[in-house]
């Protein structure tokens, strides 16, 4: 990388840091959100660099759908174990059975969105007061409203008509009993800045963002994995192609991207000439045209 790429990465990293110690001096209960994508993972790592030699004073939130790629998990467990963090689960098989949720039937039947209320369950149940994302406003409309520190109300909603300003990047952390703040500090980062970091710090990530062969069935213009958390439809011909992530969630609503990329430095090269955008291959935002920002009304991560 030049020098002008290097300078501008080590601004991006200082704003994050930054933010990341606010979140310490005003908040008492902070968490970061971990969902095993690339886009937790620097938060985590950024964490790392913001308190050390200190240990991380935040403990990790997974909320495990129970339809999870199992390379997301033992990702996820052998991160814990190597930065020596707190790790809590919160399960929507759990909120199912206990008849918080509904589970959907049918071919386009997903957890995704049922994750809302274990997410906001489980911020009640440990009362935390600050949930660190890793949202990037280049990501989607919707986030690209978001402030770094975002207000929720009581009911965990989010309005985007009602956030602070953050002017000089002053962020103001006051809230009333029962709300709480969600905190972005990779905001202005863009998808490019995120892979130029990783490859910058040598960071290692799931086997799931580089090329693999994968049996995958294509629906409504997208490649899903053919696995048993998806209902196919008798039409839809399971075949082997060498495929790879480009953003991680839900198994049942994350796309894979046909690719030769095995490196990050393909990834980087990859990323530079596509026309499709990272979240062009979710299904959970082909839903509405409005579809993350209802979710995000609602409480989504």
């Amino acid at each position: 990388m030049d020098n002008k790429t290097i300078q501008h990465l080590k601004e991006l990293e200082s704003e994050s840091i930054y933010v990341l110690r606010e979140v310490a001096a005003q908040f008492e209960r902070p968490v970061i959100l971990f969902s095993g994508g690339k886009d937790s993972i620097v938060c985590t790592y950024l964490a790392y660099k913001a308190f050390y030699p200190a240990k991380i004073p935040f403990p990790l939130l997974h909320i495990d759908t129970g339809h999870n790629f199992q390379e997301t998990l033992d990702y996820r467990d052998a991160l814990v174990k190597k930065l020596g963090l707190e790790l809590i689960v919160g399960s929507v098989q759990e909120s199912i059975d206990t008849g918080r949720v509904k589970e959907e039937t049918g071919y386009y039947a997903s957890r995704n969105k049922l994750q809302i209320t274990t997410l906001l369950d489980t911020i009640d149940k440990y009362k935390f007061d600050a949930a660190i994302g890793g949202a990037r406003r280049d990501e989607e409309k919707a986030r690209a409203k978001e402030r770094f520190f975002s207000h929720r109300d009581e009911f965990g909603q989010w309005n985007p008509k009602n956030q602070r300003p953050e002017l000089w990047n002053i962020f103001n952390g006051r809230k009333n009993m029962g709300e709480h703040f969600r905190v972005f500090p990779i905001s202005n980062w863009t998808e490019m800045d995120v892979w130029q970091y990783i490859y910058q710090e040598n960071i290692p990530m799931p086997s799931l963002y580089f090329t693999h062969e994968r049996e995958v069935f294509q629906r409504d213009g997208q490649w899903l994995a053919a696995l048993p958390v998806i209902k196919r439809k008798p039409t839809e011909q399971v075949v082997k192609k060498l495929v790879r992530c480009r953003t991680i969630g839900d198994i049942t609503c994350t796309g894979l991207t046909e690719s030769k990329a095995t490196t990050v430095a393909d990834i980087i090269d990859e990323i530079a000439s596509t026309r499709v955008t990272e979240r062009g291959g979710r299904a959970d935002d082909k839903r509405s045209e409005t579809a993350m920002e209802d979710r995000k009304k609602a409480g989504y991560f």
